[in-house]
């Protein structure tokens, strides 16, 4: 049965990123080509081998960064990764091209992965699954004690609405304007456990919930719980899945150094605290249905959602959250995220303006993994 354990929970602060991307045409448009990325005659260029897989469409696959050892090395890992992504994709004539959902995917028309464990999926899940033609970005940072991982995951579920809000990528999706800032969080939230997880009161309530859904056939192994942020107890970390995916490397290194910022913070108030909930507005108390409307907010208004604050009581806009996670955390991502253009209205721009194949265009990678 593929479930971890406590004792994988034996470092602090290191990082390792996942982003996922669409395998596009000449033209930008999604395309099967995962078959020839991962599995074809040419060794991907290095620090890509062995970190390239399938996802569930043969239009996406996924790379991972090495183990980042030292913060401050982000960004030269994901730029390294996503340059030999591009090389090795243009070895085989086909290109790279990144957002939460792809505007010119239509999922009738693409390809679904062969691997044996898409196969079930799809089985298993049906239409949901049929039509997740999504990418998103996820982070992970070590984590050195289970119980710790446990709390730092639910006190981290109220900071994520306003972290997928600044990523929002996503506004197209099966070729029409659906109207909301992430479209790929909603088309994702129609799979079974995802979204927003409940609160674990300990890594043995996590862990036996883990185990449970495994047993019960409601899983095959761990890796389907696809909540937004997760203990993983196979890698030792806090797993956040929040954003939508971002053809700039420079905002994936925000969102990291951000996640990063938040689980180590996270971390030392557990350590300072015999009771972690006391005194810092623990999410315990706040209601999952809360959290989950400040999700919603994130997903129809992007940048200009406003959300439910930690006392249940008031709402909070997108610049005072940024403005209090910088002053608190000591780090600018968040504030670089707030005022850039949003990738949604980005893509709205330039497909009103320049249409369909310039927006195809604009989310390319170039040689330099933008």
């Amino acid at each position: 049965m593929d479930t971890g354990s406590a004792a994988a929970f034996d470092r602090m602060g290191t990082l390792g990123v996942e982003e996922e991307f669409y395998v596009v045409d000449g033209d930008g448009r999604p395309t099967a080509g995962s078959d020839e990325l991962v599995y074809g005659d040419r060794e991907p260029p290095e620090p890509l081998g062995g970190r390239i897989d399938h996802e569930l469409f043969k239009s996406v696959v996924e790379t991972q960064t090495p183990l980042i050892e030292d913060p401050g090395s982000v960004r030269d890992n994901v730029v390294a990764v996503r340059e030999a992504l591009v090389e090795h994709a243009a070895s085989y004539d086909l290109q790279v091209a990144a957002a939460g959902l792809h505007p010119a995917a239509v999922w009738r028309e693409l390809d679904h992965a062969e691997k044996p464990r898409y196969r079930s999926q799809l089985d298993r899940i049906q239409y949901p699954q049929h039509r997740n033609t999504t990418a998103g970005l996820h982070v992970h940072v070590g984590v050195d004690d289970a119980d710790k991982a446990t709390w730092v995951a639910n006190e981290l579920r109220w900071s994520l609405p306003p972290m997928l809000a600044l990523s929002a990528n996503s506004p197209f999706w099966n070729g029409f304007d659906t109207g909301l800032a992430s479209a790929r969080a909603k088309v994702f939230e129609n799979l079974p456990n995802t979204g927003m997880p409940g609160y674990f009161d300990s890594f043995e309530a996590y862990e036996s919930f883990e185990r449970r859904m495994v047993e019960h056939g409601s899983i095959e192994d761990r890796g389907e719980l696809w909540f937004d942020v997760r203990p993983h107890t196979g890698h030792g970390t806090v797993e956040v899945r929040t954003p939508d995916a971002q053809s700039d490397p420079d905002v994936t290194v925000a969102f990291v150094e951000w996640v990063h910022a938040l689980v180590t913070d996270l971390a030392e108030r557990y350590e300072d605290e015999s009771d972690p909930d006391a005194g810092f507005g623990g999410d315990h108390g706040l209601r999952r249905e809360l959290l989950d409307e400040n999700k919603w907010r994130a997903m129809r208004h992007g940048e200009d959602a406003t959300f439910v604050a930690r006392d249940g009581e008031s709402v909070v806009d997108i610049p005072t959250v940024v403005e209090r996670a910088c002053d608190r955390l000591g780090v600018e991502g968040p504030r670089f995220l707030l005022e850039r253009e949003s990738g949604s209205a980005r893509q709205r721009r330039i497909r009103e303006n320049d249409g369909i194949a310039a927006l195809c265009h604009d989310l390319l990678l170039d040689e330099h993994g933008r």
